[in-house]
């Protein structure tokens, strides 16, 4: 027998039918009901819409309707959308090629409505500016009927409704990898607010099984609606607390607002990054914004921001990935340098503000049962946090029950008639003269338990913790003196080798020059190996091997250094703690109290320790007199 004839048959190539295709392209644009609903609202925004409703059923598998105020489309053009790879954002140039990398609108594959009407059933309802009536066009399973005449009930002269029932009903075995529908509605929620987030000027509304979700009004195109929008979103409490940021570097313009240290979360779900307009995922971010308050946050904390970069397109590739979730940068360096180094600028230029959440949480402490009706400061982020502890690291006191009424001792005398030290309170003498308005602080009035400054503003007071508030000045002095004379290095008798892989070798010594500016001295010993020959000197005796392993991984993951830097702020912060920081315990005399006040007022990120616990808390007149029933 001939060999040929074991050989198996040879498989046969063929073209696969376009009910197919969409259905396999469905998979990568149409992942679960918020891509659709994503999609979708991204066609508003591209057609012009000032107004987009959304409503959906049971998640959005059930029903999903979008509906704009829009330029509005032809049955002709319906039919034409309805094609794979057909859209009007993309037009040929003089030499008649597409240039893919000057894209200006929000979506431009023409995947998103074959894709969603081959796996549902859709209904297209739109009237274009200037013609007499609407058109309709219903598509399942990608057959298509129409277009004909319909009615047009939008509130505009022109614009577009498209109803999406059944979603992934031509392919059950997609509903079987679905989540609950309380998640899949929370993630459409998500993703209409990230485009509401980047599109101030449009009004957005959501229903969910017939139940208003949220309803956004338009803004002006100011950086104030833009705040006004991300306040609806992010909260009252980032609006109140956020920091602007603007700044431009080699053609990349970052905007946006950040949050004060002490406006922090659990996880970094509340940092935001929007591209031209898209919000994209993007796993520099969450390096980017660990550097930047690497000095003021705990590891385990993270910061609330929503930053905005605008460049020219052909800086940044959209055609990453079918969802159009990821970008690549063609200058990824400047970018990550630019939102540092805004973040930075920005919180220096906040100096010795803390959020006032500071203040909402301490008003909700001193709340008693008795005052439960009366209207309360929203909780705060520092309730749950694991770092508003106390000196001796336990929680925060819960709040005390009222106990029935008994006789309180006369001061100095206990119960039992015996003698006792009453706390320690020092009053200064108070001036007739008025708090100078230049005094954001105030003027030091008392010292509590010598650990607390009790100073007296023009409207209100101020609560210092004298430890932490010290500790921050000692700590950003040290910085000072580190950036003027440098780093000192010290010599490694034994130089240390530390195999790594190739790849992860070759990331850190690219980084070479940079690490030798903060006194790590490294080379290449062979391949996949780094010889340490100098450790900065104020880390003392350290595990090298370890640090340049940390460092690999920072690279591979942020492109950026972290482990080296937090090794530092690390280093200093417990000298500046242990070392020149002034002790809770110590007694101060009122012109020290005035000058570590002064000193705050005038050193930037002093509102915060290093660890993002506030380093003072100040009330209004107004909330202590709501604490006495006086408002």
């Amino acid at each position: 027998m001939p060999d040929s004839a074991r050989l198996p048959d040879r498989p046969v190539i063929r073209q696969l039918p376009p009910d197919a295709v969409n259905r396999i392209a469905a998979g990568e644009v149409v992942e679960r009901p918020a891509a659709a609903v994503k999609e979708l609202v991204e066609n508003a925004i591209d057609a012009g819409a000032k107004s987009i409703s959304i409503s959906i059923e049971d998640g959005g598998l059930k029903r999903i309707t979008v509906e704009d105020d829009g330029c509005g489309m032809s049955g002709d053009d319906m039919l034409m959308a309805l094609e794979r790879h057909a859209t009007s954002k993309l037009a040929p140039g003089l030499d008649g090629m597409i240039d893919l990398l000057n894209i200006q609108t929000m979506g431009f594959r023409g995947e998103a409505l074959p894709s969603i009407a081959s796996v549902s059933r859709m209904t297209l309802t739109s009237k274009a500016a200037g013609d007499d009536a609407a058109a309709e066009v219903f598509v399942e399973a990608g057959r298509v009927e129409g277009p004909k005449p319909a009615a047009w009930t939008g509130r505009s002269e022109s614009g577009t409704r498209i109803e999406v029932r059944d979603l992934f009903h031509a392919t059950p075995a997609r509903l079987k990898f679905m989540k609950s529908e309380r998640a899949e509605t929370m993630a459409v929620t998500d993703a209409v607010k990230r485009l509401a987030m980047a599109n101030a000027t449009i009004s957005f509304s959501l229903e969910s099984n017939g139940r208003s979700t949220f309803r956004y009004s338009a803004h002006s195109a100011t950086p104030e609606g833009d705040l006004e929008r991300l306040g609806s979103i992010m909260g009252r409490e980032f609006r109140d607390n956020a920091i602007p940021i603007e700044s431009e570097r080699e053609g990349v313009t970052l905007s946006g607002f950040a949050g004060l240290p002490t406006l922090n979360r659990g996880n970094a779900q509340y940092q935001f990054l929007f591209v031209n307009g898209r919000p994209v995922k993007d796993r520099m971010l969450t390096g980017v914004i660990r550097a930047a308050y690497q000095d003021f946050l705990a590891r385990d904390r993270h910061p609330m921001a929503a930053l905005f970069v605008d460049c020219d397109p052909e800086l940044v590739d959209v055609n990453v990935h079918p969802a159009k979730t990821e970008v690549r940068f063609r200058d990824p360096g400047n970018v990550r340098g630019l939102i540092i180094g805004s973040l930075r600028h920005a919180l220096a230029a906040a100096g010795h503000r803390a959020s006032t959440t500071v203040a909402g949480y301490a008003l909700g402490r001193m709340q008693g049962e008795g005052q439960k009706d009366q209207p309360l400061p929203q909780p705060s982020v520092w309730d749950r946090s694991s770092l508003f502890r106390d000196s001796h690291g336990s929680a925060p006191r819960p709040v005390q029950q009222h106990q029935p009424y008994a006789p309180a001792p006369m001061p100095g005398v206990a119960e039992g008639g015996e003698r006792y030290d009453a706390p320690s309170v020092r009053m200064e003498e108070q001036s007739a003269q008025p708090i100078p308005s230049d005094f954001p602080l105030g003027v030091a009035r008392a010292q509590l338990h010598e650990t607390y400054i009790v100073a007296q503003t023009r409207d209100g007071i101020v609560i210092v913790d004298q430890h932490a508030a010290h500790e921050r000045l000692v700590y950003e002095q040290m910085k000072r003196q580190m950036e003027g004379e440098g780093v000192k290095r010290q010599a490694l008798l034994i130089p240390e080798i530390v195999e790594l892989g190739e790849d992860e070798a070759s990331r850190v010594i690219d980084r070479a020059e940079e690490l030798a500016e903060m006194g790590l001295e490294i080379e290449a010993f062979g391949a996949g190996a780094i010889c340490v020959r100098a450790t900065p000197a104020l880390f003392g005796n350290m595990d090298a091997a370890g640090l340049i392993k940390d460092l690999a991984d920072d690279f591979a993951e942020y492109e950026e250094g972290l482990a080296l830097k937090e090794r530092f702020e690390d280093v200093m912060g417990n000298m500046a703690c242990s070392g020149g920081a002034v002790r809770a315990g110590r007694r101060l005399n009122s012109d020290e109290m005035n000058a570590l006040l002064r000193q705050m007022e005038a050193t930037p990120y002093s509102g915060q320790c290093n660890h993002g616990r506030p380093t003072y808390v100040e009330l209004k007149l107004a909330d202590v007199e709501r604490l006495f029933g006086r408002r």
